[in-house]
């Protein structure tokens, strides 16, 4: 196998093992609010812009229109986020989080910094600066 194969092998390892070990630890907080994955995921990306469309959701999300505006509907009746039309074409919804929202996002965030701080205590110098590295080319390629 070639360095890179085998690098890409290591940090898929670490991304499922991240997964599981991170995101699975935010369940319980999650389920209290009755936040599902797919709904917490929307409120990252929201978290991130000021605001997005209902078109740009479906495709952040792969979902189809419907589908999002379900999501969206439940969210806003948690009061995680709301809705608005666009100033120059009322036909388009713009979708903004809330401050409850965003202190939700924030939350999770400090668990799986908590989690992945516990993660990379024992990892060693080069693991460190790989990650790094694939963050680096993940931003630069627009991944996320």
């Amino acid at each position: 196998m070639n360095t890179i194969t085998e690098e890409a092998n290591k940090l898929a390892d670490f991304v499922l093992l991240t997964q599981r070990s991170c995101i699975l630890n935010l369940s319980p907080e999650l389920n209290e609010g009755k936040v599902s994955y797919p709904q917490f995921f929307l409120l990252t990306y929201l978290a991130s812009e000021e605001f997005l469309s209902m078109s740009s959701i479906a495709q952040k999300m792969g979902h189809s229109t419907a589908a999002a505006t379900g999501m969206v509907d439940k969210l806003q009746e948690m009061g995680y986020l709301t809705r608005t039309n666009a100033a120059k074409d009322r036909r388009k919804i713009m979708v903004t989080i809330t401050k409850e929202g965003r202190q939700l996002v924030d939350r999770m965030r400090k668990n799986i910094v908590r989690d992945l701080s516990a993660l990379m205590a024992e990892a060693d110098t080069d693991s460190r600066q790989t990650i790094q590295a694939t963050e680096r080319s993940i931003k630069k390629r627009r991944l996320i």
